[in-house]
């Protein structure tokens, strides 16, 4: 049986118990949709197929380890903010706004393709998010963690595109 914990020293960072649940929920959906495109860009690595297999597979193999780490980061800011993260992939699944597919073999242009759409997607629910954050919470720190994320899934983006044939 787990033990259940019932005392936390709350954090006393400058943000009331109001704006920190309020941004902890903008931390939240983009925890979970950064799961779900770790998931979708795993499958692509796993399952792709074709002439460029092997640059668009060391590619995504390194888009999901830096989407892990963000998905950790994620999860610590929500802690900071005395919030609990949430684990299972059914609340996760639940408050995605990113759609996760099922397995199959895919070809390099539809994986660049669906990834370029999920990561500019990303961008911009980020650039509304840490909107947010400063004009409604007064969070210039998750302002900032979101604005690097933001810069991250640009940079993702800007070589997903790269890789697209006309």
């Amino acid at each position: 049986m787990e033990a259940s914990v019932t005392t936390v020293v709350a954090a006393r960072i400058g943000l009331d118990e109001d704006q920190r649940r309020q941004v902890a929920q903008l931390l939240t959906q983009q925890l979970a949709d950064q799961h779900v495109l770790y998931q979708k860009t795993r499958m692509c690595h796993w399952n792709l197929v074709g002439g460029r297999f092997d640059p668009l597979h060391k590619m995504f193999e390194a888009h999901y380890e830096a989407l892990a780490e963000a998905i950790d980061q994620t999860a610590e800011r929500m802690r900071m903010l005395d919030e609990v993260a949430p684990a299972s992939m059914g609340e996760l699944l639940a408050i995605a706004r990113l759609r996760e597919v099922d397995g199959r073999l895919v070809d390099g242009q539809e994986a660049l393709t669906m990834l370029l759409a999920d990561h500019e997607s990303t961008v911009r629910t980020l650039r509304e998010d840490v909107n947010s954050c400063d004009d409604d919470y007064d969070d210039v720190g998750t302002s900032d963690f979101l604005t690097g994320l933001l810069r991250a899934h640009e940079k993702t983006a800007w070589m997903l595109r790269s890789h697209l044939e006309g």
